[in-house]
């Protein structure tokens, strides 16, 4: 795994992974919501965002789409995915080309709705998770991992761990995951040592381990 890359494009490719998990995990659940609030319970979207800290208001399952999507709150998927490709721009020359060109047809997807009186629907939720998917197998397909694959990899895992605890609940599931960020860790930081985690820690400790798993790979 002889590669050199910079603090700057580690970082940069560390958030991308963020961004995309954090967007493809919104997706599903705001799917799930929509279709629950046409067939089981209006105020599904409402419980899903109050999980988010987030207050929404919607008068049908088509508002909630759009208000979910493109609403002006910090889950604006919108703004994320602007984050994640401006985070694909920096670290460009590590990332394949199919990925790079998949995430700005991402970006153009949510871009051209956002634009036309942010309309959405389920179409466009497919269209949108069929991208992201693409996304992952274009960053993924290679039969070796180079040095930025782990750095994307951290981002999609930790992101994984923030959203368990945080919407899901589900400590058992983010410890598993931890699991696999500590193997990342042992390869970019073979020297750093951590304590394990088990189901009696917070998840306050929990996340700032992560933190510090963070900032022995980026940042030292």
């Amino acid at each position: 795994m002889k590669q050199l890359i910079t603090t700057n494009a580690a970082i940069s490719l560390y958030w991308l992974g963020r961004y995309l998990e954090r967007i493809e995990a919104s997706l599903i659940d705001i799917n799930r919501a929509y279709d629950n609030i046409i067939d089981v319970d209006k105020n599904e979207g409402v419980a899903l965002f109050e999980k988010l800290g987030i207050d929404i208001e919607y008068e049908n399952s088509s508002e909630f789409l759009n208000v979910a999507i493109f609403g002006d709150h910090p889950s604006n998927l919108y703004d994320l995915l602007t984050n994640a490709r401006e985070n694909a721009i920096i670290s460009r020359s590590y990332i394949e080309a199919e990925a790079f060109g998949s995430i700005i047809e991402l970006h153009k997807h949510f871009e051209v709705a956002q634009k036309n009186s942010h309309f959405v629907d389920f179409r466009f939720i497919d269209t949108a998770m069929s991208l992201i998917s693409e996304i992952w197998g274009e960053l993924t397909r290679k039969q070796t991992r180079k040095l930025n694959d782990y750095f994307i990899a951290m981002g999609k895992n930790v992101e994984k761990v923030d959203m368990s605890l945080r919407v899901g609940r589900d400590k058992e599931f983010a410890l598993v995951v931890m699991k696999e960020i500590d193997s990342i860790v042992s390869i970019l930081a073979p020297n750093a040592s951590f304590k394990p985690h088990d189901t009696n820690d917070s998840d306050e400790v929990i996340l700032a381990s992560i933190n510090n798993k963070i900032n022995k790979i980026i940042t030292e």
